[in-house]
């Protein structure tokens, strides 16, 4: 479970401080997929940096499970989202002179893991993702959708927890947007993980188990706002 008790994030602006989160509390199940909604600069995008621990917030605590989160060193954080947190980006980030079994391997090796286990886990992922036959192939011959889909794998490969996107569908047309939102949920259902995804988009939000919205730097339950 990941828990955000009063968490505010406050930044400095040109001498000026400009709250974009304000005493958020919520908390997020195993095998529950959240869409976190809301207007362009809202602080969705603050909002997973947070939880990832990518950034800290100005007040409160985040907790997994009983670890504090926000307790945690700089090292101490980093370590703890490459074991645990599996990212899925608007733009793939693919690195484009890899293979796409390279780019799916690149964070199992990175972390030191068994060779034959990794390639294992990783050959399992692209074929879970339809790509096990291209796995060869470098990223620029592949459409939107199939390097999305590499990102999930290479997001899943370290058998995260927690699954973060960031408009996974930002730069798909609609159909294979709607593709990879079906395979991102079917994921952390089948391994019952925690999938947060932001999202600007109802037709996405309608797709979660329960969407939140982010309006004046609160977070509310859709349909309160």
């Amino acid at each position: 479970m990941i828990r955000l008790e009063n968490v505010s994030k406050t930044y400095d602006e040109a001498g000026r401080p400009r709250t974009v989160l304000k005493d958020v509390t919520a908390s997020f199940t195993d095998g529950e997929v959240a869409a976190v909604r809301g207007r362009s600069g809202s602080g969705k995008t603050t909002l997973l940096n947070l939880i990832a621990g990518i950034d800290s917030p100005s007040g409160g605590e985040i907790f997994v499970d009983d670890l504090r989160l926000t307790g945690l060193s700089p090292r101490r954080r980093t370590l703890f989202r490459r074991d645990n947190i599996g990212i899925v980006f608007q733009f793939f980030n693919l690195i484009p002179t890899l293979t796409v079994h390279e780019n799916v391997i690149l964070p199992a090796e990175l972390a030191g893991e068994d060779r034959p286990e990794a390639v294992r886990r990783t050959e399992t992922l692209l074929e879970r993702v339809g790509l096990l036959d291209r796995k060869n192939e470098f990223p620029d011959r592949l459409s939107g959708g199939e390097q999305q889909r590499v990102a999930i794998a290479r997001a899943m490969v370290r058998n995260p927890r927690l699954l973060l996107a960031d408009e996974p569908t930002g730069s798909l047309d609609g159909t294979s947007g709607e593709a990879i939102l079906r395979l991102l949920s079917s994921l952390a259902h089948e391994s019952h993980k925690i999938l947060i995804l932001v999202t600007h988009s109802h037709r996405v939000a309608e797709m979660a188990d329960r969407t939140l919205v982010v309006e004046d730097g609160r977070l509310l339950l859709a349909g309160d706002d």
